[in-house]
């Protein structure tokens, strides 16, 4: 899960600044008024096209955006996102280390970084990073669920337990990712009952949430429950069919051991 360092609305304050942030006035060219016009119409551009999916054209607008505004730290971290989507990791951690140069207590530009450390298996790279977060703001929820990520990557499945309630327990209305994850992970350890009542929970409050769809088929049919998994099933394919791609879910969304392996013999054998 990433985040954009900057809205629109955080783009165009820092582009309509007397001077780029943190450049030394001796070495800041002086910006007109045209070139700010130019910079809210490409950051616009930028935004649209991450929307859209269409990263490369993200990038190249981040790029032009670079050439007029290098010291504006949000731009850097913005086409390291852009970047990261293309699975471009180790550019992206590059911008991000620029990012980091211009403004390193800004704590966006880590947990970005650190998401890119993720994608590498870099794990302690990545929670090095995490914590600098936490460090910058303790109340940070994307941190905490993306270190216990990564402490799910090195089979610490408990304190990913505890990571992910934190982050919950932060934004409880906005963050049912991280409840989810901790649902995976509990499953992971042995919990199953207690995983599998989550899940119920979760796809009661959230019924377009295909994530805990799909894990719910997989224990459900796992337990003897073959007409609610595959209902949930049919409902998860009817959001993101990636699901049926054990690749995926194990190597991208990055499900644990044991739920990749009950979500293989529900695909084979329903």
């Amino acid at each position: 899960m990433m985040r954009w360092i900057i809205s629109l609305l955080c783009v165009l304050l820092v582009l309509c600044a007397p001077a780029p942030v943190i450049a030394q006035e001796a070495e800041t060219p002086e910006i007109t008024e045209e070139q700010l016009q130019q910079g809210d119409e490409l950051a616009q551009k930028a935004l649209e096209a991450t929307e859209k999916g269409n990263f490369t054209t993200a990038e190249n607008y981040w790029t032009q955006l670079i050439n007029v505004f290098s010291s504006n730290p949000a731009v850097w971290s913005n086409r390291g996102n852009s970047r990261v989507s293309q699975n471009k990791l180790d550019e992206a951690i590059t911008d991000y280390n620029q990012a980091i140069e211009l403004a390193g207590d800004a704590p966006d530009p880590y947990l970005n970084r650190g998401t890119a450390y993720e994608k590498q298996q870099r794990w302690e790279k990545a929670l090095a990073d995490y914590n600098r977060v936490l460090e910058l703001n303790p109340e940070d929820a994307m941190a905490y669920n993306n270190r216990g990520n990564a402490k799910a990557g090195q089979g610490r499945w408990e304190e990913a337990i505890t990571d992910y309630q934190k982050a919950a327990e932060i934004a409880p209305t906005d963050f049912a990712f991280a409840r989810g994850n901790a649902a995976l992970a509990l499953y992971q350890t042995g919990e199953k009952e207690q995983a599998l009542r989550k899940m119920r929970n979760l796809v009661r409050k959230y019924p377009m949430f295909p994530d805990m769809r799909a894990a719910l088929s997989a224990v459900l049919w796992e337990q003897g429950d073959q007409g609610e998994a595959k209902s949930n099933w049919v409902a998860a394919m009817g959001i993101d069919s990636r699901y049926q791609n054990l690749d995926w879910v194990e190597n991208i969304r990055r499900w644990p051991p044991q739920m990749v392996a009950a979500l293989e013999k529900f695909i084979n054998f329903q």
